[in-house]
C-alpha cells in the first residue's frame, strides 16, 4: 500500500491606439484587415461565458508547452484515492499514479494524461503517487492498463502527454476536514488542466498566494485565511484564470465554483 470568477464575464479589450487621420489603400489597407483578423482570434472571449481567460501570466507555462514523455507502464489495484488525498472513485477507475520524479509536489494530481501503448491509448487522471517510479513512469489503474496492453504483460513501453479533457460542470473547492479559520487547507478538484497557482483574497485587498503541500491540499495558516466567504483565484498551467467569489467554508465539504478553465495547448 502507497504511503500515502464567481467567475465574472470579463473580455479583454482590444489595447488603444491613437487615431492617425489618413487614407489607407492597397497593402496599408491590407495590413490592417489582417491586423484586425488576429487580434479579434486572440482576444476572443472564451467559450465559457464565466471562464476569465488570461493567456500570459507570470510564472505560468509557456502554450504550447506540452511536451511528450517516453516511458513504462505498470498496473495497481487503485481505487480512484491515494497520495493526492482524492476520494475514492469506484465508478471512473481511469486513473493513475505518477512517478516520484514528476509527482513534483502535488503539482500534477488531478491533471489528465493521454497514454499510448501497444493496444491502444487511454486518458487517465492522476490521483495518486508511486514512490519506487522514476520518469516517464506511470502505474495505472487494472482497467486503465488493459485498455493499452494485455494485462499478462505487467510491463510495457508507453508515451504519455498532458491533455485537458471536457468535463461536466465548473471547478470545485474541497475544505479538508479539520479546516476553519485559523487553519484553512483548500483543495481544487474537477479542473480541466493541472492547476498551478491558488491564492485568496485578504481584507487589505491583496491575494495572498498560498503554498501547496505534497498531499494535494493548500493551507494557509497562521492566521489561516479567516471565517469566509472567500474570494480565490485559481491559475492553471498555461496561465488561465479562474476567479470564484461568495465561497463559504464548509469543513470536510465541497463548494462548486462558476468556471471551467478552457483548452490547454
Amino acid at each position: 500500500m502507497r504511503p500515502l470568477i464567481y467567475a465574472r464575464d470579463m473580455q479583454p479589450r482590444l489595447p488603444h491606439r491613437p487615431c492617425r487621420r489618413r487614407t489607407l489603400a492597397g497593402p496599408a489597407l491590407l495590413a490592417l484587415s489582417i491586423w484586425l483578423a488576429v487580434a479579434s482570434a486572440a482576444f476572443a472571449q472564451p467559450a465559457d461565458p464565466y471562464s476569465l481567460w488570461l493567456p500570459v501570466i507570470a510564472g505560468g507555462v509557456a502554450q504550447g508547452a506540452n511536451p511528450t514523455h517516453q516511458g513504462i507502464a505498470t498496473y495497481y489495484d487503485a481505487t480512484g484515492a491515494g497520495a493526492c488525498s482524492f476520494d475514492a472513485s469506484p465508478d471512473d477507475l481511469m486513473v493513475s499514479a505518477m512517478n516520484a520524479d514528476e509527482y513534483d509536489n502535488a503539482a500534477l494530481c488531478g491533471a489528465f494524461v493521454r497514454v499510448t501503448g501497444p493496444r491502444g491509448d487511454v486518458t487517465v487522471r492522476i490521483v495518486d503517487l508511486c514512490p519506487e517510479c522514476k520518469a516517464g513512469h506511470l502505474d495505472l489503474s487494472q482497467e486503465a492498463f488493459a485498455a493499452i496492453a494485455d494485462p499478462v504483460d505487467g510491463r510495457v513501453a508507453i508515451t504519455w502527454q498532458i491533455v485537458s479533457p471536457v468535463l461536466t460542470g465548473p471547478i470545485a473547492y474541497h475544505f479538508k476536514d479539520g479546516s476553519n479559520q485559523w487553519w484553512t487547507a483548500v483543495q481544487v478538484r474537477n479542473h480541466r488542466n493541472p492547476v498551478a497557482r491558488f491564492e485568496y483574497l485578504a481584507e487589505g485587498g491583496a491575494w495572498i498566494e498560498v503554498p501547496r503541500t505534497d498531499y494535494n491540499y493548500f493551507v494557509q495558516s497562521e492566521p489561516g485565511m479567516g471565517p469566509g466567504p472567500y474570494q480565490f483565484r485559481v491559475t492553471d498551467s498555461y496561465g488561465n484564470v479562474l476567479i470564484d467569489s461568495s465561497i463559504p467554508h464548509l469543513e470536510n465539504g465541497t463548494v462548486s465554483g462558476a468556471g471551467q478553465f478552457p483548452p490547454g495547448p
